[in-house]
């Protein structure tokens, strides 16, 4: 007699597995360089031609591949298309993230918000291509809000980016209100 296997309910993936990098298709691929590289601070590790560069934090191979194979010259996708919502770049302290906003308003990029989500910190805004951009930074799991069931309790609060700046990194100024 022949019997039918029960399937097994999938295994989680292993707490191991990272999001190695993300390669972005965009229209300026010097706008976009300008961007990751100039104001967020990566370094180039590689580059073929005026089509395709390859970015990094901390020498690792590449963290972003920017590409203009398939879309030099367009135009971000209409609102309610499906593709990319954003790509979120963890920074390892606080003093980190502030350095970022510090870049940020240094270059005049302007944020579409900033949230407190009890478990991170958050700062949005769009690359030069439209692509939404989270920078962030977690707070130590001992810390996360949680319900009494022990579940996560995140919330949006608004995040005090004054507060924020003067966490940044003693070598850099904070920017001036005069520029």
């Amino acid at each position: 007699m022949a019997t039918t296997p029960v399937p097994l309910p999938p295994l989680p993936a292993n707490s191991g597995v990272r999001i190695g990098h993300v390669h972005l298709k965009v229209a300026d691929l010097e706008g976009s360089l300008r961007f990751y590289r100039d104001v967020l601070g990566f370094t180039l590790t590689q580059r073929f031609g005026a089509q395709a560069a390859f970015l990094s934090a901390g020498g690792y191979h590449h963290h972003l591949g920017l590409n203009t194979w398939e879309s030099a010259g367009g135009r971000p996708p209409p609102r309610g298309a499906t593709g990319l919502y954003h790509v979120a770049i963890l920074y390892p302290t606080r003093a980190e993230l502030a350095d970022a906003l510090r870049r940020l308003v240094e270059a005049g990029v302007r944020l579409d918000g900033a949230a407190d989500h009890g478990v991170s910190e958050a700062l949005y805004l769009r690359d030069p291509d439209g692509n939404g951009v989270e920078l962030y930074r977690d707070r130590p799991e001992a810390d996360w809000p949680r319900q009494p069931d022990g579940s996560l309790a995140m919330v949006t609060e608004p995040l005090d980016l004054d507060g924020l700046l003067q966490s940044a990194n003693p070598l850099h100024p904070e920017p001036s209100e005069n520029r």
